[in-house]
């Protein structure tokens, strides 16, 4: 499963960079709007940062298609062809997902909350598509087993759409999807810090650690004895 930070501040993506093996950053408008920059100004950072190699999803603003699509293919000028357009799943947002892919864009489906969405997105040639785990919750439904679901539609279908899912409110919902072998989660950098959060692992360090310098001595370790 490849992991994506939800983040535009660069800071925090530096952060986690240093220490986890991140496969590439999505953002949103509303993210965009936190950092108080240009939008462009904080892509191409975020792309110079990440390389070319690493996944960068950025999402298109427009309601009909055809600005959609002028939206994507700027997108894909400014920040370069490993760049994902998001486009929100509905009938526009459909039309708009096959403009772009005839015109070789990659595509992402997003604000998706159902079963339906993902696959009239993955019919409309979309890379990935992005339902949203936790507002699903929140729906009443069960956001972990519907987004199982979309993977099995895909793979019964024979569609290479994958799912890219995001909007998590804690770890283990993430460790649920990765064991089922979704394609992609994006996390958010807070959560992400919390993977491996523990006190035992913590304490575990420090009794192997200070059974080691009883033996060579305070300070030492493999590289100085």
């Amino acid at each position: 499963m490849k992991l994506l930070i939800d983040d535009a501040n660069l800071d925090y993506i530096k952060k986690i960079c240093e220490f986890y093996p991140i496969d590439g950053v999505t953002t949103n408008p509303s993210i965009l709007a936190k950092t108080k920059e240009d939008p462009y100004v904080v892509l191409k950072k975020i792309r110079e940062f990440i390389g070319p190699d690493k996944q960068l999803h950025v999402q298109v603003i427009a309601t009909d298609a055809e600005t959609m699509f002028k939206e994507g293919k700027r997108i894909t000028e400014e920040l370069g062809e490993n760049t994902y357009i998001k486009i929100p799943a509905n009938p526009e947002g459909f039309k708009a997902m096959r403009l772009c892919k005839e015109a070789g864009l990659k595509v992402m489906g997003t604000a998706i909350y159902s079963k339906m969405q993902a696959y009239l997105s993955a019919k409309s040639g979309a890379d990935y598509v992005a339902p949203y785990v936790n507002r699903i919750d929140n729906l009443g439904y069960d956001g972990v087993e519907t987004v199982k679901g979309m993977q099995d539609l895909f793979e019964n279908n024979g569609y290479s759409t994958q799912v890219l899912a995001a909007s998590f409110k804690n770890s283990n919902q993430v460790l649920q999807l990765c064991e089922y072998g979704i394609g992609a989660a994006t996390v958010a950098c807070d959560i992400i810090e919390k993977f491996v959060d523990d006190n035992n692992v913590s304490k575990a360090i420090d009794a192997f650690t200070k059974d080691f310098e009883g033996l060579v001595g305070k300070g030492k370790d493999m590289s100085n004895i």
